[in-house]
């Protein structure tokens, strides 16, 4: 995927458009493949594992704990990234859905959540 030199990826966009490409051709040896061979399962159990990699890191204290907070927290949004790709789903759909939801209290759109399933 090449981007006009004028309009630089993101760094999130540049991950996405990565994997995207490892499920379109897929290496051999790469572990984005692998992921997206184990489907699901194997993609969600690394995302637990990391979230609590994460969690852990961010109690730890001093410069090395928010070293290590930031690179467990890439590691989460890294397999975060490879569920959306192996569901299809695009950054800028999750792009629009945080931009819908700016301007609206967290609290507001819970309830309205949860009002809605009680009315299913």
């Amino acid at each position: 995927m090449s981007q006009p030199e004028s309009i630089p990826l993101s760094a999130f966009a540049q991950l996405m458009a990565t994997i995207e490409d490892r499920k379109t051709n897929p290496p051999v040896r790469s572990y984005t493949t692998s992921l997206f061979q184990g489907g699901v399962e194997t993609i969600g159990r690394k995302i637990l594992e990391e979230t609590n990699e994460v969690v852990e890191a961010a109690g730890e204290a001093g410069e090395d704990g928010r070293s290590h907070f930031i690179y467990e927290s890439v590691d989460l949004i890294y397999h975060l990234f490879v569920m959306l790709g192996h569901r299809d789903i695009k950054l800028e759909e999750v792009e629009a859905e945080i931009r819908r939801r700016f301007g609206t209290s967290g609290l507001d759109e819970k309830a309205a959540r949860n009002q809605k399933g009680n009315t299913e």
